[in-house]
């Protein structure tokens, strides 16, 4: 293996599609059982490798020689083999700087308060007291040191300014699970900032539940640890754009396009378009919901009735949205439910496309939407739904193309 990425599970990882955007080096992902990581690294088979969870700790005594960042948080990310010898690196430190400034989260004299002890949460405190945090302690489960404190102990988070989740609780596939009940203890708190080093689904529950403060999902971390981990294997300075641009690449490329809006306004027409267009797969959920019900959406309000039907649909936006990279087109109610808006969001950008009424049709077996006047009806009552749970709107009054081309700037 030239390079490549090692951890006891990594289906869930985004490192091959990075680092080999950022180099024509192979990168492979290999997962290994703990009894299987003496030998590996012993044998010395690579160029340089990345480390993930479980190992950030267990490969130092493996190691021959720990860089300064790596030393100074106590694990280590990354290892470049240099003729024959380990040296060991700690990039999540850089990676976590630069999601710290991507969210605008400001640590001066802050109180900070480290969501686990692992590896990961290592380089994190380090670069928490770099950028001037007062103070770093842990909450972990079962407190076992100095600077540990007990997670379900709602004082151990008295008068904290930063909150930063460095556990695998929110990962996929358990990706709506949340490590601590952030609303139960906003109230002991002076929060500045959550952010979350989980990248996989891109927000997690609780930068979700901390939307209303400076919030960030760790994928900026990803990519930042990845190219300070590059510029390590090769001994070439990258510049610091590179970190901004495949950011942005990655995150267009993961999120899933959301299009919500009233029956007729275009949602699947533009979603087929604009799947057609960038390669990507398109979701109807109403297909899906009508698919799994094994009948049609008319049949399901006849003999369920609207609230059987919403049921239904939950059931359907649940199962697409933690897959990423998707056109998902959602039926005219599903945003109603606050809910379904949250699920969608793990994983997507919301866009309302917004068609003037007297470009609806009514009819045409839609339930809820027999006639004009129950057209108009609907429309007055969820225009500001829609405009809520929305992040961009898109005017679809003229051309499929014209609205294909302002959702592509979300995309490409």
């Amino acid at each position: 293996m030239q390079y490549g990425l090692i951890g006891e599970h990594l289906g869930h990882s985004f490192s091959k599609f990075i680092h080999e955007r950022l180099s024509d080096d192979s990168y492979d992902l290999c997962e290994l059982r703990p009894d299987e990581l003496a030998a590996f690294l012993e044998r010395r088979d690579f160029s340089g490798i990345n480390v993930t969870i479980p190992y950030k700790q267990a490969v130092m005594p493996h190691l021959d020689e720990l860089g300064e960042s790596a030393a100074g948080a106590g694990a280590v990310n990354t290892i470049v083999n240099r003729g024959g010898k380990l040296y060991g690196y700690n990039t999540d430190y850089d990676g976590f700087i630069a999601l710290s400034r991507l969210a605008g989260a400001d640590f001066s004299g802050a109180r900070v308060v480290i969501l686990g002890a692992g590896g990961a949460a290592k380089g994190v405190r380090a670069a928490s007291m770099k950028m001037g945090a007062a103070s770093v302690v842990n909450a972990v489960r079962t407190p076992r040191s100095e600077g540990q404190f007990p997670i379900n102990d709602p004082a151990t988070f008295d008068g904290c300014n930063i909150i930063v989740n460095a556990t695998p609780v929110g990962m996929f596939p358990n990706w709506q699970d949340a490590p601590i009940n952030l609303a139960e203890l906003m109230p002991r708190m002076q929060l500045r900032a959550v952010l979350d080093c989980i990248y996989n689904p891109l927000r997690t529950s609780l930068v979700l539940d901390a939307e209303d403060i400076c919030s960030a999902g760790g994928l900026m971390m990803l990519v930042a640890q990845a190219v300070k981990a590059r510029e390590l294997f090769t001994g070439e300075a990258i510049p610091d754009e590179v970190i901004d641009r495949e950011y942005e690449h990655l995150l267009k490329s993961k999120r899933n396009i959301v299009l919500c809006g009233m029956p007729s306004s275009g949602k699947s027409a533009v979603g087929k378009a604009l799947a057609d267009k960038t390669g990507r797969r398109f979701v109807d959920i109403d297909d899906i919901t009508s698919l799994q019900a094994g009948m049609e959406i008319p049949d399901i309000f006849a003999l369920e009735g609207e609230k059987g039907f919403r049921k239904r649909e939950s059931i359907a936006i649940e199962s697409v949205s933690a897959e990423q990279g998707l056109i998902i087109a959602t039926g005219g109610g599903s945003v109603l439910n606050a809910g379904n808006v949250r699920m969608l969001r793990h994983n997507g950008l919301i866009c309302f496309l917004k068609r003037d009424l007297e470009l609806l049709d009514p009819g045409t077996g839609r339930p809820l939407a027999p006639d004009r006047a129950a057209l108009r009806s609907l429309y007055e009552k969820r225009m500001p739904i829609y405009s809520a749970a929305a992040e961009v709107t898109v005017e679809n009054n003229t051309t499929l193309e014209q609205a294909v081309s302002q959702l592509l700037d979300y995309v490409e």
